[in-house]
């Protein structure tokens, strides 16, 4: 599975998302069910798919598809 096909697959678990939906607007201001506890929910799919320990600060940024992306790049995971 490619990392990007891993990234998207999160979304869609802890979200219940499409992978067509998703897109660099698809975060916590545009998503209903986004808050605290689906966020911990999709850091820990993203840790556990890529191999990673998200700093704390990183997992507060975690509030956008977007910023996702953004944040993987500093753990050099390209998408």
């Amino acid at each position: 599975m490619e990392n990007i096909e891993k990234y998207n697959e999160a979304f869609v678990h802890v979200f219940g998302a499409q992978v067509g939906d998703l897109n660099d607007n698809y975060g916590k201001d545009t998503v209903e069910e986004w808050d605290s506890v689906h966020q911990l929910s999709l850091v820990a799919e993203l840790e556990e798919a890529f191999d990673i320990m998200l700093d704390p600060e990183d997992i507060m940024e975690m509030t956008s598809y977007a910023k996702g992306k953004e944040l993987l790049k500093k753990y050099e995971i390209e998408l």
